[in-house]
This record gives structure tokens, sequence and C-alpha cells, in this order.
């Protein structure tokens, strides 16, 4: 690889990837970091509104990027006549792949690039890890922050004479016991992820140390670089110091995110949106959908209109019948009794409700 490493970081229009980008600015201000969005044309008017903030706040241009760029139609829509009209969905996410994925992927070329992810410490997912080998993908969030194939190959038995050899130069004042970590092998009983997690554990910058060795026998794009300030990154950022970042920083959490009142049958109810992507995205829950149907009705009109060809965006309902006033009156009633739940846990964040649909979806469109 002998073009420059280029670091770089999609906002999507999330919470976390808008905290990640801030972050980076604060604390590793030598990154020259590239930062870019895929654009839809679907996207909530908060969302565009988040982005010109993060410019201003970080005095930099976040690149646009768009799929079909010659079409005449927005990406999505152009891409939707291609499928016949078919709909993506849970099982065919087919939107990922062609309006962020591709995009990304054409933009960055063969350059060897640090992806920068904004997945949580409290977050149990790894979210996209590209099959380019010039794209290497870091989560500074995390206490740890590299992708599960470079841990895989670090922590294969056979290599365990490398790692004590690379531990050896740490100078870690845990060696002893490191020692005898690394050089246990692999088993049904102790597994990769107990291996992970006792050398973190252990001392977290040492492990980055040797990961950073090991990277210098691979053709990963971190290899070609003398140093990585993220080595010393102790660091493990969770949901309540993403908004906390974005509050302080001015730039403001997306106003979807933030809980709207409502009133059913004399309780009052909040909703909100649990996730950043298009406004029809088909990883709503209900109660996001009527949300919609209320916030936004020109935008939901839109979404109805795409139903017309037969496809639907939920495999159990449609949205002509999730706004019948019966079925509004049921959904409103059901989170009720879902915020009284979590209430009852002394949550901090309306999006605790809906926090089981978080880990759904591509990073690509969410984080």
């Amino acid at each position: 690889m002998k073009n420059k490493v280029r670091h770089v970081l999609g906002i999507s229009g999330g919470k976390d990837s808008a905290a990640l980008a801030i972050y980076l600015f604060q604390k590793y201000p030598s990154l020259d970091v590239e930062y870019y969005t895929c654009d839809t044309g679907k996207e909530l008017d908060e969302t565009y509104e988040l982005i010109r903030n993060l410019e201003i706040y970080l005095g930099k241009k976040i690149v646009r990027l768009q799929a079909a760029g010659d079409s005449h139609e927005d990406p999505f829509d152009h891409f939707l006549k291609l499928y016949g009209g078919f709909l993506p969905s849970s099982g065919s996410r087919w939107c990922t792949r062609k309006l962020k994925l591709d995009p990304f992927e054409k933009w960055v070329g063969d350059d060897p690039v640090i992806s920068y992810v904004g997945i949580r410490g409290d977050e149990n997912r790894e979210g996209y890890i590209s099959k380019k080998t010039n794209i290497q993908s870091i989560f500074p969030f995390r206490q740890n922050i590299w992708s599960e194939d470079v841990v895989a190959k670090l922590l294969k038995n056979e290599r365990i004479p490398n790692v004590l050899n690379w531990y050896g130069n740490t100078a870690s004042d845990k060696l002893e016991r490191i020692v005898e970590i690394v050089s246990e092998p692999l088993s049904a009983k102790f597994n990769q992820n107990n291996k992970l997690t006792a050398l973190l554990e252990l001392d977290t910058v040492a492990f980055n140390k040797v990961v950073f060795d090991y990277l210098k026998t691979t053709g990963y794009p971190l290899s070609v670089l003398d140093e990585f300030p993220l080595l010393k990154n102790k660091d493990v950022l969770i949901r309540n110091d993403i908004f906390q970042i974005l509050r302080d920083s001015g730039v403001g959490v997306p106003k979807y995110y933030e809980g709207l009142p409502f009133e059913f049958n004399g309780s009052v109810g909040v909703y909100a949106r649990s996730r950043s992507g298009c406004y029809f995205c088909f990883f709503q829950q209900k109660i996001e959908w009527v949300w919609l149907y209320e916030q936004h009705p020109e935008k939901f009109k839109l979404a109805v209109e795409y139903e017309k060809d037969g496809y639907t965006w939920m495999q159990d309902e449609r949205l002509e019948d999730l706004i019948k006033p019966e079925r509004i009156a049921q959904i409103k009633e059901e989170q009720i009794k879902r915020i009284e739940k979590v209430n009852s846990k002394k949550s901090s964040y309306l999006i605790d409700i809906l926090a089981e649909s978080e880990v759904e979806g591509c990073a690509s469109c969410f984080i």
C-alpha cells in the first residue's frame, strides 16, 4: 500500500456517529479525519440539521455521497425501480448495500483506510466490516477497539509464541499473569472471548501495543503507520456518555431522539425514534410509525404510497391499517405499559424504552 492512510468516519444522522466525530476531534486532534454521509434522499430534516451543526463544530465539510449520482431520482427511488418495487426488509437489505456501502467503498477506492465506527461499550455487536482488505474498522468507544477478524487472527493457538514475544516489549507490570493467559491454548472451556476479556482487563494499553505489533506483519492499513494514538485509549463510553457529549459540545441531540408526550385514556406516554435512518425504515417499531404519522404526517403519507405495489414495510401489517384509531390506541397503550416498566428500573433516557431494537440493522445506517 503506497497511498497515504486515510482516516474516515461516516455520519449517519445517529447519535453515536455524531458523538464519535466530536470525541475524536476533542481527544485526538492530530488525526486528519475525513467525514462523510451517505444521503439516500429519504432522511428526516433533523438529520440534515445535525450534519450542518457538526460541520460548524468541526470546521470541516462532511462529504455527501449519493448512489446513482447520474439519476434524476433520489437514490432510493432509483434502485426501487430497478428492484421492481420490492421494498427492502430485514431479510433483504438492498438499501444498505446499494445506498450506503457501495457509495462508501467507491469513495475510498483502493486507498488504505481506517474507518472509525461508533459502536458503544454497552453494545454487543460488531457492525459493518468491509470485505475489502484496504478498509480496517476501529471502535474507539469500546474497551476492545479492534475488529473481530483482527482479534481472531492474533489469538490463534499457533501464534502464542509471537504474542508472548510482543508482550515482552510492553513492560507491563501485569506481565507474569499475562504470560499465563497467553500461554493457555484456546479450547471449549477457554474460548477467544474469555482470552480477550482477560487480557484487556489486565492491561488494555499493553494489549493494544501487541495488536499493533502483530498488524506490522500483515497487510492491514495500520501496518504502514509508525504510530497510532488510539493505542493508549482506555475509555469505555456508553449511551449516557453519548448524550452528554452531544449536549456539552453544543451540537445537540437530534430532535427525533427527544421524547414527546401523548395522552391516552387519561395517562401520559412518551414516544420518539430509537434510531436515525430513512423516515420509512423497516426496523422501526410500531410506536415509531405512530410517531411518524403524528409528527411528520407528510412523510408518513409518502411511506404509505410505497406500499401501493403490494409490498409492505412490515411483514405483519400495512401502514394504512396501523393508523386506524383503534390500532393506534392499542399501540399507545402498549407503549405506556412499557414506559411504566422502564420507569420502575429508573432509566434516564426514553431511548432505553426502545433499546431492544437498537442492536438491529447495519451500523452503516444507524450508529
